[in-house]
């Protein structure tokens, strides 16, 4: 069929055969392809499901510009970038959807089915340089009850810097941190509320984060994202991906200011 941008999407090589889909004038990069998958670089402001008032979506560019379409396993938020896998066949939908579920494939019995890890900006310096955040989020229930769950996600200090900006007090230094983060349970907005909550939210947060400092930092440094980037993905070796899966995706460009803290490592 034909693809966008002059890219034909011709069936599964092993390899992409499109370089990226196109949301706007955006790209949505392709990062990997075989006959079971595709693994996408999703941009911040991209939607992945439709709902009220969502005109374009992943999951609609997917239908639309995809055939056979491909389908969700996982949920990215709409202003979190990065690694997004959807599956190609209602076999591998079933398959991925139980892995990212937690399940194991074949009769592996230890080490995580899946590891997704995130990097993210926040304010401040946490007192210690790793740690488990281990704080219960509320979840819908039946009607409009919210219900209380254990929720955890796991943080590792990977460097700090500071950025000029304005305030009421006349110019300042504000300290932030660069982290990685892994999640131990899947709830809405986990890694935003769970960093909110201990006094660190990230930049750029618009629904958990320090608005007055985002304010400041949109006049004084350009800040228009959250940031907060699902960089890695590893996944082990199974029937739909018989060498496993190790994929990064590459930081968005308004993470220009704060990549040079980025290790190589990462």
């Amino acid at each position: 069929m034909n693809g966008l941008n002059g890219y034909t999407y011709s069936g599964f090589n092993g390899s992409p055969s499109i370089s990226c889909l196109l949301f706007g004038k955006t790209a949505i990069p392709v990062l990997f392809e075989n006959d079971s998958c595709l693994v996408l670089n999703k941009p911040s402001g991209l939607p992945v499901q439709g709902g009220e008032g969502i005109r374009i979506s992943l999951d609609s560019i997917l239908s639309e510009k995809i055939s056979p379409r491909p389908f969700l396993v996982h949920r990215l938020d709409r202003e979190t970038s990065g690694i997004i896998l959807v599956a190609k066949t209602k076999e591998a939908v079933r398959f991925f959807s139980r892995l990212f579920g937690g399940e194991r494939p074949g009769k592996q019995k230890k080490g995580r089915a899946i590891v997704k890890r995130y990097l993210g900006v926040c304010s401040g310096i946490p007192q210690a340089e790793q740690g488990l955040i281990r704080l219960a989020l509320d979840v819908p229930g039946k009607g409009r009850a919210k219900i209380p769950r254990e929720s955890e996600t796991s943080y590792r200090l990977l460097s700090t810097g500071s950025v000029s900006a304005g305030g009421t007090y006349g110019e300042c230094e504000t300290s932030f941190s660069l982290l990685e983060l892994e999640l131990g349970t899947g709830r809405m907005h986990q890694i935003r509320r769970h960093l909110s909550q201990i006094g660190h939210p990230l930049l750029g947060d618009d629904k958990y984060g320090d608005f007055p400092l985002n304010k400041q930092l949109r006049k004084d440094a350009g800040l228009k994202h959250l940031l907060l980037h699902a960089y890695r993905l590893v996944m082990p070796a199974s029937p739909e991906l018989p060498g496993g899966l190790d994929l990064s995706a590459p930081l968005p460009d308004y993470w220009a200011a704060y990549a040079k803290l980025v290790p190589k490592r990462c």
